[in-house]
């Protein structure tokens, strides 16, 4: 805060982007292609006159400045001049306070009022008209963070391998809001999930790397506000540097909100458990031509987002949220950049989750896995080390692009999703063949075996934070989004589902059974398939949301884990197999399988009917048959180590199933149907439970 008489604004440096308090004062840089001036204005608390200082350059694109005898908490925003011309693409508008995109720290409320926008509301040219209001009483406004410094996550990250990761997708205030073992002072905050009975939780379920749904500052969009909703998922980001304060317990004070996130993944981290933050770099809340004037948009709405070639007054939306920034232009792509940088050496997380991720490789001729982009993702020093997932398709023509997204890259797959709900669903099975849901159960080769990626770059999931999840997968065969607020046109109506007998809860405990047991079999599936496991938090206790497949507006029981209603049974199973997978190097491996021969040190795989004989070209594609089986040989690549063999049984038929097993001994090592005992020896012939997927051991070495 100012303490002396406004000193005059020093010439600066024009990096690093954003503020940066060092040497007796604060050193402003912020990019504009084609402002004419850019001002810097100081706020001195609630009734204190504004005071503006036109900043020096632009340097490159660059706009910067010093000013002396001001430090950390100094509040602040911009102003931008230059020409409103929407047709090309220019939207300058002085009278809008500006958001720094660069904004460490954000304070004020936000409200959504007629002054946020940069046209008048109602004249006759629209969003082409403009409108002179000042909103600075009400904007956003950036505080001057104190001097970065590593964050202590940084330094004991946990480093699992590729092919020992198990991501759990959970949303910070969800997991911890209805937690009986959590003091409810803490509940839905950051904290929370470094409570000692989250980190049992996450430790006793055997996953490494929570994945968590936006926790970079949002809005809530308009229309919601109206509704009296919010958007509870968070995607819809306005501050890329900070962390939300929605989700911390001293929400009041940014600096507080920063430390309680850094201290919640140190705590993760020391027990071995990785933080990887959903991100949304696709789009802002500033949304079409129709939006408000906040940020981005005032600063130089030509370079930030993508416009649409011939009348530049429009946005291309390729997100389905009204905007898709420019990724593209060099400079949004070092803002991308120097945002992931910041969550990982400041803010001390292990990586990323990209939402949309197709719109950071868009050029013009469409998405290019060697745009620059991934190119320089790749050669950052301080990213070498985060992973990367990609949410791997966007709203835009060609978004789809599961399976092209370059080097150490995983990918979302919903290929897998959606076979093993086909294949596990009764009555849907028969719109999957076999060889289909093998090809899911190893890592699909055909979208990644190639350009030397490995299986783990197979993100498997079942459900995720949108669609059903699995218990409701399985109880509705319709969506019930009412209480969204959109008449049930929201959400996706073909998402594959059956309510196996009742819609909704069931009273009768054939359907209750039946249901227990697709569960349970498309968990294990999950589990042990080839690839990087994915599960939705709650689904491993059953959590529902009464059939609503689009919840990102339930900040409610409805999303909120159930944890009076926890199945503890279906939650004991999970670590069950997740246990197995551990335990076995032939179900966590990171190298493709070879049919036998193989050579040395190669793992093998053979897919065999229920008869035992080596599946054929026709059985691959008979579609009236679905029970079969596969068995593992996982050679470890030191020769003197002991080989192991097992054998896994899929039955998802409504009948038991008779597997005939090669010579020897095999001893139970899973019944995801709960029907044979652990440890039990089988010889010639496996009983196979009904909708079950059964895991023997060889209780010796073949001959």
């Amino acid at each position: 805060m100012l303490t002396t008489p406004p000193p005059t604004l020093q010439e600066g440096l024009p990096a690093p982007l954003g503020s940066l308090a060092r040497d007796g004062g604060v050193n402003f840089a912020v990019f504009s292609e084609h402002a004419t001036c850019i001002e810097l204005c100081l706020f001195d608390g609630e009734g204190a006159p504004e005071l503006r200082y036109p900043l020096h350059g632009p340097h490159d694109g660059i706009w910067h400045g010093f000013l002396p005898g001001i430090g950390p908490g100094q509040v602040y925003g911009l102003r931008a001049h230059g020409p409103y011309e929407p047709e090309l693409g220019h939207r300058f508008n002085a009278h809008k306070l500006l958001l720094d995109p660069w904004a460490r720290e954000i304070v004020g409320r936000f409200r959504w009022l007629p002054q946020h926008y940069g046209y008048e509301f109602g004249h006759a040219e629209g969003p082409r008209g403009f409108d002179g209001r000042d909103n600075a009483q009400h904007a956003l406004k950036a505080r001057v963070a104190p001097p970065p410094q590593p964050a202590a996550g940084w330094h004991n990250m946990p480093r699992h391998r590729a092919q020992d990761v198990v991501i759990y997708e959970v949303h910070v205030k969800n997991f911890s809001m209805t937690h009986p073992g959590i003091p409810p002072e803490l509940r839905g905050t950051y904290g929370a999930l470094a409570h000692p009975a989250a980190i049992a939780h996450f430790k006793a379920l055997g996953v490494t790397t929570l994945e968590l749904l936006p926790v970079q500052y949002h809005l809530d969009e308009a229309f919601l506000h109206d509704k009296g909703l919010v958007n509870h998922w968070g995607y819809n980001t306005l501050g890329f540097f900070a962390p939300d304060p929605r989700y911390a317990r001293d929400r009041d004070d940014p600096t507080a909100v920063s430390d309680e996130f850094r201290r919640m993944v140190a705590t993760l981290h020391d027990h071995g458990l990785e933080v990887v933050l959903d991100v949304v770099y696709n789009h802002t809340p500033e949304g079409n031509e129709f939006g408000p004037t906040l940020s981005f948009r005032g600063l130089d709405a030509r370079s930030w987002y993508r416009l649409v070639a011939d009348d530049r007054s429009h946005c291309e939306d390729m997100t389905g949220c009204g905007n898709t920034l420019h990724v593209a232009h060099p400079r949004v792509t070092q803002f991308v950049l120097d945002s992931l940088r910041y969550w990982v050496k400041e803010m001390g997380v292990d990586g990323f989750r990209f939402d949309l991720a197709p719109v950071l490789g868009r050029l013009r001729h469409g998405f290019d896995p060697h745009a620059a982009f991934f190119t320089a993702l790749q050669q950052d020093p301080v990213l070498a080390r985060a992973r990367l997932i990609a949410e791997a398709w966007d709203a835009g023509a060609g978004g789809y692009q599961v399976g092209r997204f370059p080097g150490r890259w995983v990918e979302w797959n919903d290929k897998f999703r959606d076979t093993v709900r086909r294949y596990w669903l009764p009555g849907l099975a028969r719109e999957v063949a076999r060889g289909e849901f093998a090809r899911r159960f190893t890592a699909s080769s055909d979208l990644f075996h190639h350009g030397r990626r490995r299986p783990s770059a197979s993100v498997n999931f079942i459900a995720a934070h949108d669609g059903f999840t699995l218990a409701d997968l399985s109880a509705y065969s319709r969506k019930h989004n009412h209480a969204n607020g959109e008449n049930n046109r929201d959400g996706r109506n073909d998402e594959i589902c059956a309510n196996l007998g009742a819609e909704g809860p069931a009273r009768d405990a054939a359907i209750d059974a039946l249901r227990t047991r697709v569960r349970r079999a498309m968990l294990a599936t999950l589990c042990l398939a080839q690839g990087t496991p994915m599960l939705n938090a709650g689904d491993e206790i059953g959590h529902s949301q009464q059939g609503n497949n689009n919840a990102w507006t339930q900040d409610n029981p409805t999303g909120w884990i159930d944890w009076a209603q926890a199945d503890d049974a279906l939650n004991r199973f999970v670590g069950e197999v997740l246990a197995l997978r551990r335990a076995e190097p032939a179900l966590h491996h990171d190298d493709w399988f070879h049919a036998p021969p193989v050579p040395r040190g190669e793992p093998s795989l053979v897919w065999t009917t229920p008869a035992g004989r080596e599946m054929h070209h026709a059985d691959w594609h008979d579609t009236s048959q679905h029970a079969f089986a596969c068995r593992i040989e996982a050679a470890p690549r030191d020769p003197a180590a002991r080989h192991r063999q097992l054998l896994i049984a899929f039955n998802p038929e409504g009948a038991d199933r008779a597997f005939a097993l090669p010579p020897g001994r095999w001893a139970v090592a899973l019944d995801s149907a709960g029907v044979l005992d652990s440890g039990r020896t089988i010889e010639q012939s496996l009983p196979a439970p009904a909708h079950a997927l059964v895991v023997l051991r060889a209780a010796h070495e073949p001959h």
